[in-house]
């Protein structure tokens, strides 16, 4: 029974860890494409 809770708590963290890590990689790639978009703007590239 206890083996059966365990497996299931870890399924569970599993799963809010990728939710997590999730999250971050697309904060992460807007963060990289705001960062590119802003050093264009400096260099006069765009605007």
């Amino acid at each position: 029974m206890t083996a059966t809770i365990s497996i299931i708590g870890a399924l569970i963290l599993a799963f809010i860890a990728y939710k997590v890590l999730m999250g971050l990689m697309r904060v992460g790639v807007i963060i990289v494409i705001l960062a590119v978009l802003a050093g264009l703007w400096q260099q006069g590239a765009i605007g």
